[in-house]
């Protein structure tokens, strides 16, 4: 970092809450935010896309960089990115990997932004991962986060010094909901729904957390669902 800038920050823009809350948690806490959005051929790719591009606005990112990338629909093996996959609908009380799991995604996606970040003479990377996503999503989990904090300090110059922050690891939904309710991020531009791109399905797992998250807050979520079942703890 040059003497007399402000620190910076890379934050893995999915278009979704979790990724929205996260750069306001890292613009509060002074950086400037560099938004990093990955299209990989998800169902909801041209949402996200929009919504990501909207936070960056909001958020007055200081670069917006989208990267196009076909190999993980290549690969498959996800209901997310295989059209002869079907979503499931949530089931929220189970311990099984979901078909939704993209192999090793988060992976990919912190190796593009670690090379980002260095471009870029970036301190952090923050990701929104959070304690229900690695209950089923093996890259979700906090010793994953440890190991790739050991490769970005292995696989980046000597004078790099880069921070991986998963600020919502340990937090639930809920807490993620409440927490960006209180730093006014504008959830209404935000989506999370694994099937639509409008309206959202609520009934697959991503719909269901979200708005059990809400629920939980006592806020009415902003976007449109095709229906609202009742996810209340």
């Amino acid at each position: 970092m040059t003497e007399g800038t402000s620190k910076r920050a890379v934050v893995l823009a999915s278009g979704g809450m979790d990724s929205a809350t996260a750069a306001y948690v890292a613009a509060d806490e002074g950086y400037d935010l560099y938004l990093l959005h990955t299209s990989y051929g998800q169902e909801t790719e041209g949402k996200e896309y929009e919504c990501a591009e909207r936070l960056a606005d909001e958020i007055d990112a200081e670069d917006f960089l989208r990267v196009e990338t076909g190999h993980l629909s290549a690969i498959g093996e996800s209901s997310l990115t295989d059209d002869e996959m079907d979503v499931e609908d949530a089931d929220m009380d189970s311990e099984e990997v979901p078909t939704s799991y993209v192999p090793f995604r988060n992976a990919n996606l912190l190796a593009m932004a670690t090379s980002y970040a260095e471009a870029n003479d970036c301190e952090a990377v923050f990701i929104g991962a959070h304690s229900e996503d690695f209950s089923g999503y093996p890259d979700c989990r906090p010793s994953f986060f440890y190991a790739f904090q050991q490769v970005i300090d292995a696989g980046t110059k000597d004078e790099t010094e880069i921070d991986l922050r998963a600020p919502f690891v340990e937090w639930s939904k809920t807490d993620i909901a409440r927490r960006g309710a209180q730093l006014g991020v504008p959830y209404e531009h935000t989506w999370s729904c694994y099937r639509e791109e409008s309206p959202a399905c609520g009934t697959c797992d991503a719909c269901a957390f979200r708005l059990q998250a809400f629920q939980n807050i006592g806020v009415e979520d902003p976007i449109e669902y095709e229906q609202r079942p009742d996810y209340t703890d």
